[in-house]
């Protein structure tokens, strides 16, 4: 059977199909407005479907569009889950929350940031303190985020980037370009100076559903990064983490951890995992990020890159607008059937260890 059904073309159509598996599995849904539109002039929201008892001790979490482009996956995950049947089989005393489209603009717009451009998984920091530097993006943000986007324009900037490579090194050069920055509000992987909308609603959502549970596993789709269809489960835990233990437990010893150096990631802050922390500090939370290889890092940065400057320098009419959102929805949903079949499958084969992991805790 073909898994296309359960994936979307668009942010107005996955809504739809969500709204619809997850109300005929008898979920109760909560919808939360985005106070923006999409480009057809479309309400957005993100939507928080329950199944289980209100009581449950332990819940399985997942979450579509922490980064917007990256929600056809994740939605069609959620939205297969529920049309497979597989609401029915949660354990007793295990409740599923599925958190569908939290960043509900960059979704629509097929935009990795929010509508305020800013990178929500850069944005859960305390922003009552001063920033965190990143001396190497201001070292290249010229060439990060150039005024024209011509051909000319990003040979110069690959060559700059070569040459900070050279100097720095290739890891100095990554966190550079993806660690996160508090210094370029109209840059990439912009962490924001307050917390977004898309932040105050999934701690509004964790503080409806999750304040008095105990134990609470997590999986937060994303894509771009890793090999063509695989699925890496990262997290931001220490090498000596008894919730890195646990899950290493769970997930047949495949976690990899951003802080121990173990993860294709390099070292990030402002995580939502780490906000998932301050929000249930007494639960046992077990939360990965699910992330799936779309297209090599350069081509994923040139579409991140070309999507920047559309929005900031460019003309959201003209055919070039066209090509360069055609090349962000490559970088993070390769349309094809051999592709979904190997997130679903990995997806599926993840939501059933977490959930077996829970219900044994």
């Amino acid at each position: 059977m073909s898994l296309a059904p359960y994936f979307a073309r668009d942010y107005s159509e996955a809504r739809s199909k969500f709204l619809v598996a997850a109300g005929n599995a008898g979920a109760r849904i909560d919808h939360f407005q985005n106070p923006l539109r999409g480009p057809q002039g479309e309400k957005l929201f993100a939507d928080a479907a329950w199944i289980g008892p209100p009581d449950a001790t332990r819940v399985i979490v997942t979450i579509s569009a922490t980064h917007g482009g990256e929600g056809y996956c994740g939605s069609g995950c959620q939205v297969a889950w529920y049309a497979q049947g597989f609401a029915a089989k949660l354990p007793k005393g295990v409740a599923a929350l599925a958190i569908h489209a939290i960043n509900p603009n960059g979704f629509a717009w097929t935009r990795r940031v929010t509508e305020d451009n800013v990178d929500l998984n850069r944005n859960f920091l305390n922003h009552a303190t001063p920033h965190p530097a990143n001396p190497g993006y201001v070292a290249l943000a010229d060439a990060i985020t150039p005024l024209e986007w011509t051909d000319a324009s990003r040979a110069a900037s690959l060559r700059a980037f070569d040459v900070y490579k050279a100097e720095h090194g290739d890891e100095a050069l990554r966190r550079a370009l993806m660690g996160g920055q508090y210094s370029h509000p109209g840059g990439i992987f912009f962490g924001g100076h307050a917390p977004t909308w898309s932040n105050r609603t999934l701690r509004a959502i964790f503080a409806r559903y999750l304040a008095k549970v105990p134990h609470v596993a997590v999986i937060d789709y994303h894509t771009g990064l890793g090999p063509y269809g695989h699925g890496e489960l990262i997290c931001a835990l220490p090498k000596n983490s008894p919730h890195l233990a646990r899950m290493q437990s769970w997930l047949w010893g495949e976690m990899t951890s951003t802080e121990a150096g173990t993860s294709s990631s390099v070292k990030l802050l402002g995580i939502n995992q780490q906000g998932m922390y301050e929000m249930l500090p007494n639960a046992a939370l077990s939360p990965l990020a699910l992330e799936f290889g779309t297209l090599s890092i350069p081509e994923v940065l040139d579409a991140l890159r070309a999507d920047n400057w559309l929005h900031v320098h460019g003309d959201l009419a003209s055919p070039q607008a066209k090509e360069i959102k055609a090349q962000m929805r490559a970088a993070f949903y390769p349309d094809k059937d051999d592709w979904r079949e190997m997130v679903w499958a990995r997806a599926l084969k993840v939501n059933e260890a977490m959930i077996a992991g829970l219900a044994a805790s």
